[in-house]
């Protein structure tokens, strides 16, 4: 019988063993890198609403201020040539894409909403709580504008005053949209790097490792049957048929 040691492990195991062992056993991911290691689910729920809440407050607040100062007046310049505050109302997507579709846009974003709360039962990733908390701010925070804003519940005019690099004419935005992209931008990055919502990932060599285990296990089996005497049926008729031709020469001679 294998003695175990001070920690835990049966003697004669390396350490290294013992600890993926334990993992498994206990039903602890054996992938994935420190930093988006698998963690308590409250945790990462509580970051996503932190996340969210700082955005949807930053959102709410710029919004109110610009309205208050800035409609109805010359155009900020904040930096020249760089950054300049101006505030228009926008009736379509981000970046002033899709006028004319606001309500369209509105159940697009209460559908995403309902996504991402139904997404967090599984959260278990920092990187993803951080993804999904821009992603719920952002999309609540303008939202809020579609509902409440003028000119009529559900089909309200999105704020925008964030105007970067005015030469260039790229369209004006706001806190929430930003917030949108770059939360778009990591569900990509964290999608490709194969990290999941649980805090597992996928790596290249699982997949790889995988398909190779797949692809030896029918030769696998058939070095078994031959180790076993089994012998396939095609190998038998053909076993029979070179006896019966030995029979027939026996036979003729």
């Amino acid at each position: 019988m294998p003695q175990a040691d001070r920690q835990g492990a049966p003697a004669g195991v390396p350490e290294g063993d013992a600890v993926r062992s334990v993992q498994a056993a206990g039903g602890a991911p054996l992938s994935g890198a420190g930093w988006a290691r698998p963690g308590n689910r409250a945790r990462r729920i509580a970051l996503l609403v932190v996340v969210a809440t700082v955005i949807y407050a930053l959102d709410q607040v710029s919004k109110f201020l610009v309205v208050k100062f800035l409609e109805h007046e010359e155009p900020l310049t904040v930096v020249p040539g760089a950054l300049v505050l101006t505030v228009i109302r926008n009736a379509g997507a981000a970046f002033s894409i899709g006028t004319g579709m606001t309500i369209v846009f509105t159940v697009i974003a209460l559908t995403v909403v309902v996504a991402i709360v139904r997404t967090a039962r599984q959260l278990r990733s920092l990187p993803w709580a951080i993804t999904l908390g821009l992603l719920l701010g952002g999309a609540v925070g303008n939202l809020t504008d579609r509902i409440f804003r003028s000119p009529a519940p559900f089909q309200g005019h999105v704020v925008d005053f964030i105007q970067a690099f005015p030469v260039t004419r790229f369209p004006v935005f706001n806190v929430a949209d930003s917030a949108i992209v770059c939360g778009g931008v990591l569900a990509v990055f964290l999608a490709w790097r194969g990290y999941q919502i649980d805090g597992t990932r996928q790596t290249e060599e699982e997949t790889s490792g995988s398909g190779a285990e797949q692809a030896a296990e029918p030769a696998g089996n058939e070095s078994r049957a031959e180790t076993r005497g089994e012998v396939p049926e095609q190998t038998r008729e053909q076993t029979r048929e070179q006896a019966g031709d030995r029979s027939r020469e026996r036979a003729d001679g």
